[in-house]
């Protein structure tokens, strides 16, 4: 039969051994007992060590040879070293050290490193017998100086069979106990092709092995599209994998700089396609275009992202051009993440085995000027540093990597001019301006000038290279980092979209399996007196009011925890986790004490544990709550905030509360479900919504349960961000000068004004930091806040509205263009400190808690579903400027606001949805009640006193009602349950009018 499998495996070898730098190896010399091919292992050491080989030689007596091959078996079967140690570190016996692989160098500065680089013996054996127990065979194993690092099942369509049957052969008919598949003891990765796919794995674990897809993406690597792989004009589909993957240099290079061994989860990681192909595009247009450009990669949550962030630091850290030239002084990272510092060390050390080649900076911006100033290989930092050193850096001129992790608005502010003032090359910038102004001795200014070092600090800088990392970019994202098209538009350099990591099974799909609830309610005034209230504040206070009512959470807590408790606690093997996101700290708090009501009630303090993220303090009820102080283990340590990741993940604790935090960056795969108190918007929502998506065994599925968001709010926040996001034009610049215009001619300022502020700026006064400096810069502004002051409320608004707006679009602007405009440099210092000192609205926050009464409340269930998700929607639009209109205030009746509320919330009521509300008033109206609660716990409330008077209150108030009692009659566990259900919420309501 023609296009047999045979003659698939014959085209790879065929390509390898004519294109890819291998030779062919016959079965035969292969040891199955020691899984090498020994005359190719004892070739390299003897021919590329002579010296080292005979001092061993010598060393051991006789028979070197075997006992060689001996020491390099038992070096591994002893279970302290991996076959990748081995290779990267060399094998130490009797005083001397072998090197088992020549690496390709960095440079051709040494050519005997290059020497032994060409000598290493890359062989293609093909359908190898390697067990001493049967004759078994693989279709095709490559090895590097006779051990074998990778191994393929080839298929074919054509007769029948599918990665599935390659991935079946390996799970069932590949023992790994066998020594050629034990983990880290010889083969390092292990793929199953066939003509249209490609799937990987580095760990064979009988039907336990987990293969991940190794494919380029539907319309190519880097590419918007989904799972899958595009059509080969040239030949086979999954050729990228030999042409690009398994040619000897690349190969080697990943064994060499990529490959990585994660002890805490006890794997080994070979960079997915996606992680392999944009780090290597993006080491390549840096050779071809050297520093200066800056690069955008939108990589989904979940894809893997850290570890690209990695390597690629790593890369950077050594790379050099074609005249054997260094490009970048350091790599600098700005990160706000923890877990990236570690791993980006334990990473880089796995390569080099020499410490301090990472510099994370732990102390201060001290640290991190000398160690930009001692010129350290890689650093990490955060972007607030910045501005304490940026003129203390000693190192213009010199080239730079900044690798952006999460990059977001943040980078178009202060900080970020300040990074790149500190690191940009400010002479060659100055030279562009001399030429431009025709001004000679501007390029010979002192590094004292604050204006020009202002003005050189605009725009792209010539010695810095941004890598930002991303993905849910934002437009003024797009703009800063992407790159131009035809169109005009600005596009991201790489992008591994949502689509794709969902449909290769790299992430899941947060929105499968999605549930929204619909809550109705009726406020009441409690007070005959109606007063006057700011519109805006009055609403913002009523719907606080009701959010935090002890109804509301208690109703919620037991939606959360009924589903909990069925459901999610059984996923994953039993070991599934959840997170509630709240809508403030103070909601954090009580939404914790909530639950932790709802375990004691029901018995289950051996079973559930909750904690609870949320920074500072919150004072409620005359009592103050830190994370620390109500995260409490078992033996009654409490759990410090670096500990909390790490405690949530163990077994004892199930259910996660927070509050603006571990919403973005958190990486927990244990994470199943997902509790949502709070209004949720754009990439927010897609930044929390992801912490769910993270894979793991036995995770087949995510679940969502809002009571805030609609399915078209969620999915209107996700649809810029599932395939891939375009900015469709650049910001138009004018806008500054218009947003100016309209603010000079608003009289709160003139040009005297401005030049005497900006004046005393760049004398060296930066941020009033000098006491007499300080009270002549606020004489300067008097005259401004007095004709401020001095304007209708409305008028006021507007201008500091406009105000605000200039100073953001200004800073964002001059990230991405160069302007050499003195004139509105000087008038932007003045914009910002204008804008400081105007006066701040203390409005304040209206408290009704007193005053209002929740009447009527009910939950119901509105969406059940999937959101499904298409390419619609990835256009964005650029920044424009504000016209300073601001929404006009206006005052209300209380009765009124809470009138528009109801309207707004309100349904049909029935009167069991009175029933809680009119429960809780009896109790409040027992002062029996009330004492008890005052003087005991809330368990002994329930036993000793609530359980026996809800009963009475229930029947005496709700006798008559037919309804009720016929709904009690229909539910069995009904009474039972509301009893319970309640306890909390009438106990914090007595102890509150205790």
């Amino acid at each position: 039969m023609p296009y047999r499998e045979k003659d698939f495996e014959a085209a790879i070898a065929s390509w390898l051994m004519t294109e890819g730098g291998w030779s062919q190896g016959s079965p035969k010399a292969y040891d199955r007992a020691q899984a090498l091919i020994p005359s190719d292992l004892l070739a390299f050491v003897q021919e590329t060590q002579p010296r080292t080989w005979r001092r061993y030689a010598a060393a051991v007596g006789g028979d070197a040879e075997a006992k060689f091959l001996d020491a390099f078996c038992q070096s591994l079967a002893r279970g302290g070293a991996s076959v990748l140690d081995l290779l990267r570190y060399g094998l130490s016996t009797y005083g001397v050290t072998f090197r088992v692989v020549g690496w390709q160098p960095e440079t051709s500065l040494n050519p005997e490193t290059q020497r032994i680089y060409e000598a290493n013996r890359l062989r293609c054996v093909r359908q190898l017998r390697y067990s001493t127990r049967n004759e078994n065979s693989l279709d095709m194993v490559l090895f590097v100086n006779g051990i074998p690092l990778v191994t393929m099942e080839l298929k074919n369509q054509l007769t029948g069979q599918s990665v599935t049957d390659g991935k079946r052969q390996y799970m069932h008919d590949r023992d790994p106990h066998e020594l050629i598949f034990q983990f880290r003891k010889r083969s390092l990765v292990h793929f199953t092709v066939d003509l249209y796919e490609c799937w990987m794995t580095t760990r064979l674990a009988g039907k336990e092995t987990r293969f991940l897809p190794f494919n380029q993406g539907s319309n190519g690597a880097g590419r918007v599209g989904g799972a899958g792989n595009p059509t080969n004009p040239d030949g086979f589909v999954t050729a990228y994998l030999w042409q690009n993957v398994l040619r000897r240099d690349v190969l080697l290079e990943i064994f060499h700089k990529y490959m990585l061994y994660e002890k805490r989860q006890d794997r080994m990681i070979f960079p997915r396609y996606h992680q392999l192909d944009v780090v290597t595009k993006l080491l390549a247009d840096v050779r071809a275009h050297g520093a200066g450009r800056n690069y955008l990669i939108e990589h989904s949550a979940g894809s893997g992202k850290s570890n690209s962030i990695a390597w690629l630091a790593y890369r950077l850290s050594s790379l050099h051009n074609a005249a054997d030239e260094k490009i970048f002084q350091s790599v600098i990272v700005v990160t706000d993440r923890r877990v990236l510092d570690s791993q980006l060390q334990d990473t880089i050390y796995q390569f080099d085995h020499v410490p301090g080649v990472v510099e994370r900076i732990t102390r201060n911006a001290k640290q991190l000027r000398d160690a930009i100033n001692g010129g350290k290989n890689i650093i990490i930092t955060t972007l607030q540093k910045f501005p304490v050193i940026f003129d203390e850096v000693r190192a213009q001129g010199a080239r730079f990597a900044i690798i952006v992790d999460e990059a977001h608005s943040s980078q178009t502010g202060e900080s970020a001019r300040k990074l790149k003032r500190a690191l940009g090359d400010r002479a060659a910038v100055l030279e562009e301006y001399a030429r431009l102004e025709g001004e000679a001795e501007a390029a010979r200014m002192d590094d004292d000038d604050r204006m020009l070092a202002e003005l050189a600090a605009h725009g792209r800088q010539p010695n810095l290279s941004f890598f930002a990392f991303t993905a849910t970019p934002k437009n003024k994202t797009l703009e800063l980092f992407g790159q131009r098209d035809a169109r005009g538009a600005y596009v991201p350099f790489h992008i591994y979209s949502m689509r794709q990591a969902i449909e290769e099974h790299f992430i899941l799909d947060v929105l499968k399996n999605y549930v929204t609830y619909h809550m109705y309610y009726h406020i009441i005034k409690q007070t005959p007196e109606n007063p006057e209230l700011d519109s805006g504040q009055g609403i913002a206070a009523i719907k606080r009011f009701q959010a935090l009512h002890p109804h509301n959470i208690a109703q919620k807590t037991e939606i959360i925890m009924e589903h909990f408790l069925r459901i999610t606690r059984h996923k994953i093997g039993g070991r599934a986790k959840a997170m509630i996101v709240t809508a403030s700290r103070l909601h954090a708090v009580r939404y914790y004490q909530s639950i932790q009501s709802y375990i004691e009630r029901h018995g289950l303090a051996d079973d559930v544990g909750v904690l609870v993220a949320f920074s500072g303090e919150v004072e409620d009820e005359g009592r103050t709550y830190t994370e620390t102080g109500l995260n409490v283990l078992r033996n009654g340590e409490h759990v410090s905030e670096a500990a909390l990741p790490g405690t949530f993940h163990g077994d004892d604790y199930h259910v996660l509360v927070v509050a603006e935090k571990y919403q973005t960056g958190f990486d927990e795969p244990l994470l199943h479900t997902m509790f949502v108190d709070k209004k949720l918007d754009g990439v927010k929502a897609v930044q929390t919504l992801s912490r769910l998506n993270r894979i793991c065994a036995g995770k087949e599925d995510t679940f969502i349960l809002d009571f805030v968001n609609t399915a078209e709010d969620i999915q209107a926040a996700f649809a810029p961000f599932y395939e891939g996001t375009v900015l469709k034009e650049a910001t138009d610049a004018d806008i500054i000068y218009q947003m100016k215009r309209t603010l000079d001619q608003s009289g709160i300022y003139g040009r005297e004004d401005v030049a005497a502020v900006a004046r005393l700026f760049y004398a060296g006064a930066e941020d009033g930091a000098d006491g007499a400096a300080m009270g002549r810069l606020s004489g300067f502004l008097k005259p401004c806040l007095d004709r401020y002051a001095a304007l209708p409320q409305e008028e006021a608004e507007r201008f500091k509205s406009l105000l605000n707006s200039f100073n953001r679009a200004y800073a964002f602007i001059t990230q991405i263009a160069r302007m050499f405009d003195r004139a509105m440099q000087s008038f932007s210092v003045f914009a910002t400190f204008l804008a400081r000192a105007l006066p701040k609205e203390h409005q304040g926050s209206v408290d009704l808690e007193d005053v209002l009464g929740l009447e009527y409340y009910r939950l119901k269930k509105d969406f059940d579903g999937t959101i499904a998700l298409t390419g619609e929607g990835g256009e964005l639009a650029p920044m424009t400027g504000g016209d300073g209109t601001t929404k006009q205030r206006q005052k209300a009746p209380l009765a009124e606001l809470i009138d528009r509320i109801n309207e707004a919330n309100g349904t049909q009521f029935t009167n069991m949805d009175k029933v809680l509300t009119q429960i809780i008033d009896d109790f409040k109206e027992d002062a029996k009640a009330v004492n008890f609660a005052k003087a005991n716990n809330e368990r002994m409330f329930y036993r000793d006193y609530y359980k026996n008077k809800f009963t009475d209150i229930l029947f005496a108030r709700f006798a008559q009602n037919r309804a009720f009692m016929d709904f009690l009659a229909q539910h069995e566990n009904a009474m039972q349950e509301l009893m319970q259900g309640m306890v909390h919420q009438v106990y914090e309501g007595l102890r509150r009018n205790a």
